[in-house]
């Protein structure tokens, strides 16, 4: 697990790639629809503001002892979305979006499952989550790929955990 680059997975439906800068154009599409964010707040980024996220999140995080995997989900020809992890040692906490055309079709669930599966081959024995306590879908994706409810809260949103 010490390397900056994740590797590739996939699951029955969507190949999670390794996040490029190169997918930024694509990936602000998915993301454009102001909805993505009434849990989280903020505002869809423009091409320009993502290829600049993206260049810093590949670049890897300043602190040696953690890494940031992010991967976009592809399913069939179109990008619908994206996982993320940042790992510290055997520990990792999770995220995943998939845009609103692609909402309600099961892919953030399979994304979650194939994320924590991936992990746990990698050699992560905890996995964590942040769920909006109003955000039903989160809460039914993070119990489908095992998570649980902690009781736990940090800045306004409920901790959720599974041990591999």
């Amino acid at each position: 697990m010490s390397h900056r680059t994740p590797d590739p997975f996939a699951t029955p439906r969507l190949a999670a790639l390794p996040l490029r800068v190169a997918y930024a154009d694509e990936m602000a599409a998915v993301l454009a629809d102001p909805a993505l964010h009434a849990f989280t707040g903020g505002a869809p980024e423009t091409p320009e503001a993502l290829r600049a996220r993206y260049a810093r999140q590949t670049a890897g995080s300043p602190d040696a002892g953690e890494l940031w995997w992010n991967w976009v989900l592809r399913a069939g020809a179109g990008l619908v979305g994206y996982v993320q992890a940042t790992v510290r040692g055997d520990r990792a906490e999770i995220a995943w979006v998939v845009g609103v055309p692609w909402q309600g079709r099961g892919y953030a669930g399979e994304a979650a499952r194939g994320l924590v599966a991936h992990l746990g081959e990698a050699g992560v024995t905890a996995v964590t989550a942040h769920i909006h306590p109003e955000h039903a879908a989160s809460a039914a994706v993070a119990a489908g790929a095992g998570l649980a409810r902690t009781g736990e809260w940090e800045d306004g949103e409920e901790r959720w955990a599974l041990g591999l």
